[in-house]
């Protein structure tokens, strides 16, 4: 009911039992930032709502329900994918206790901190600016949403972007005790809101992954003797080792990456091992520099948490242990094992196993919320705090991915998710251990040359019309009579290739097409099938039944999209909900509730499917599968002669 979703959102709202509380001033939720949600339960089946008269914001407590809520949670939006989708953040959520009753309600509660990924790094693109605050219903529809604003809602911390960026341009952070300043505020906002936080049974979230946070030797004790009369932000000041978190947008380490490689036996053991090979964002790299260049500080850290973890730990009152899925992004846990990886932690500092804890599930529950909530915000002492994780993997989550399927951001970056019951390893992309199922894994491949390309083409080709740029898509054959190109406008990722790579049907190099249709064609075919060849790579193979999930700004576009779907040989779907990363955290806040005896698909079985936007034409297979191997071959050249 958008219209009652609305009203609500505009004014407070009291409801009679068993309907929604959801008040104050309303924020529009973007694809770029996953939010904080939180929402009551009621059957998938739905009920009727009925509104009474408004009421003041001093009545709020007394007139909020007083059904039990079944889950909440913190997380961070995902890629967008790209910025689009599966953003990069950080988030929490609450999730409630199993209702006593078939009639009630649930709240889901998500948080999130972003940052805008250049592309030189990313996964995908987002921005990173705000803690976000959204109330969501059982069913995960959005009923009310607020939001801290970093760089002005909290000038003093002087950040950009949620950022700090020193002079070299390379060493990124963000202050620690911003994110804990933001969480007061987006606590006591949701609470003027009419939230009841009485009503939550459970709290997770989520979050950008390879930050990290440093916590001071005894700040265990102080997150164990919080004051409920005073502010998280006043009692934790003095609890971090280093007051600057690392973020993922950092790239001054890489002297700490090829040292790391190098113990461990090369790159391709580390990628064996961890999934991915050094890189520069990754937490191995920023504890070896912390350790290398500030043994005074390193030596007095008694915890190092990931962002998500470090979320977790404030709710938990301890310091909560990292996932499996958020800890395959640190070159430490072997994600076969799922342990750390001894060789690893040698190489990277001295007696760093102390400090990590012990790696958990990703759909675990850490312990009870801690008594700090409960005299302050009135949470019920039996709320219960689920494990954090990152954002891609609340991505993966969100966008319910199953295996056989894969699913593909379209945005400034364009990113693949796959779920993976077994994995080929490769020095490109990465491997992380799957979220729902800790048996499976999951891989993402990210192509910093995505939107913006298709937008240089677009206007050089077709007057800067999307309108026109599908008419000339639309005009040419599936094959191109035999022309291929490779458009790379920055330094690709995979494969590592720039530049405008053209070939006639006789493999010949030219330099421009016979005309724009061909031009046109040539871009979007050679960007879908370089995503088929190295999904393919990873283990992913298409089967009978394999679809692809299409997310990002780029989704939009059947044109494009009929392409993708030609080329994998597979329908194409989307989905109607953005914000992948915060809905997946809000599933996941619910599913470590219900994990015992319901299954993840049955628990989002409610959940609107995805809408089917093409189908492959019958000649799909016949006209793109010797087009793949041509394409290996001319990378092949590509790479041997630059």
């Amino acid at each position: 009911n958008r219209t009652t979703e609305r009203e609500d959102q505009q004014r407070a709202v009291r409801l009679a039992p068993q309907d929604w509380v959801a008040s104050g001033a309303a924020s529009l939720l973007i694809q770029a930032s996953p939010s904080l949600v939180a929402g009551r339960r009621r059957s998938c089946a739905g009920t009727s709502r009925r509104p009474m008269a408004p009421a003041s914001p001093a009545s709020y407590k007394s007139n909020v329900l007083s059904s039990t809520v079944h889950a909440v949670r913190v997380g961070r939006a995902t890629p967008g994918a790209a910025c689009e989708d599966g953003q990069s953040g950080d988030c929490l959520q609450l999730a409630s206790r199993p209702p006593p009753h078939p009639t009630t309600r649930s709240v889901y509660l998500q948080a999130l901190k972003r940052a805008f990924r250049p592309h030189t790094q990313s996964q995908h693109l987002c921005c990173n600016s705000h803690l976000k605050g959204v109330i969501i219903n059982n069913d995960l529809q959005i009923l009310h949403e607020t939001q801290v604003q970093f760089d002005t809602d909290l000038p003093e911390f002087r950040t950009h972007g949620g950022v700090v960026t020193t002079e070299d341009g390379h060493t990124i952070t963000a202050p620690t005790l911003l994110w804990v300043k933001a969480l007061d505020l987006l606590l006591d906002q949701l609470k003027l809101a009419g939230a009841d936080y009485t009503s939550i049974a459970a709290i997770s979230g989520t979050a950008q992954q390879h930050g990290s946070v440093y916590w001071q030797r005894g700040a265990r004790h102080t997150l164990q003797s919080l004051e409920a009369s005073k502010f998280l932000h006043e009692q934790l000041a003095r609890s971090f080792s280093t007051p600057n978190s690392p973020v993922w947008m950092d790239s001054s380490t890489t002297v700490q990456c090829r040292q790391l490689e190098q113990a461990v036996g090369g790159a391709q053991k580390l990628a064996e091992i961890t999934g991915s090979t050094a890189y520069e964002r990754f937490t191995a790299s920023q504890i070896a520099k912390l350790s290398q260049t500030k043994p005074a500080v390193y030596n007095s850290t008694e915890r190092i948490s990931l962002v998500s973890s470090f979320a977790c730990s404030l709710f938990l009152g301890d310091y909560a242990d990292i996932d499996y899925s958020d800890g395959s992004g640190m070159n430490f846990l072997d994600i076969h094992s799922k342990e750390w990886s001894q060789i690893c932690l040698d190489a990277t500092a001295p007696n760093l196993i102390d400090k990590l804890g012990t790696p958990v599930a990703s759909s675990s529950i850490q312990g009870p919320i801690s008594q700090y909530f409960v005299e302050r915000f009135d949470f019920n002492p039996d709320c219960k705090v689920a494990s954090f994780t990152g954002d891609n993997p609340a991505s993966l989550i969100g966008m319910c991915l199953t295996e056989g399927n894969i699913a593909v951001s379209l945005g400034t970056s364009d990113t693949l998710f796959l779920w993976l019951r077994s994995h080929q390893t490769l020095l490109e992309g990465h491997i992380l251990c799957n979220p729902v199922d800790k048996e499976a894994y999951m891989a993402l491949l990210c192509f910093k040359n995505g939107s913006l390309t298709r937008e240089r083409v677009r206007d050089d080709c077709a007057e800067g019309s999307w309108e026109l740029f599908n008419e000339l898509l639309d005009s040419t054959p599936r094959g191109n009579f035999g022309n291929m190109g490779l458009y790379f406008d920055v330094q690709e990722i995979i494969p590592f290739v720039k530049g405008d790579h053209r070939f006639n049907k006789a493999n010949d190099r030219v330099h421009r097409f016979t005309s724009m249709e061909v031009e046109v064609r040539a871009l979007v075919e050679g960007q879908f099938l370089a995503k088929r060849a190295h999904a393919e790579d990873l283990g992913f193979n298409i089967e009978a039944g394999s679809r692809i999930i299409a997310t990002g700004g780029a989704s939009n576009n059947k044109s494009i999209l009929q392409v993708l779907s030609d080329v994998f040989n597979a329908p194409v779907f989307v989905l109607e909900a953005a914000n992948s990363a915060m809905l997946g955290s809000a599933y996941q806040a619910k599913h470590a509730l219900v994990a015992e005896h319901t299954s993840f698909s049955e628990m989002t079985s409610c959940l609107s499917p995805p809408v089917l936007a093409c189908q492959p034409y019958k000649d799909a297979a016949q006209v793109y599968n010797p087009m793949l191997a041509r394409y290996r071959r001319l990378v092949k050249s590509i790479l041997d002669t630059t």
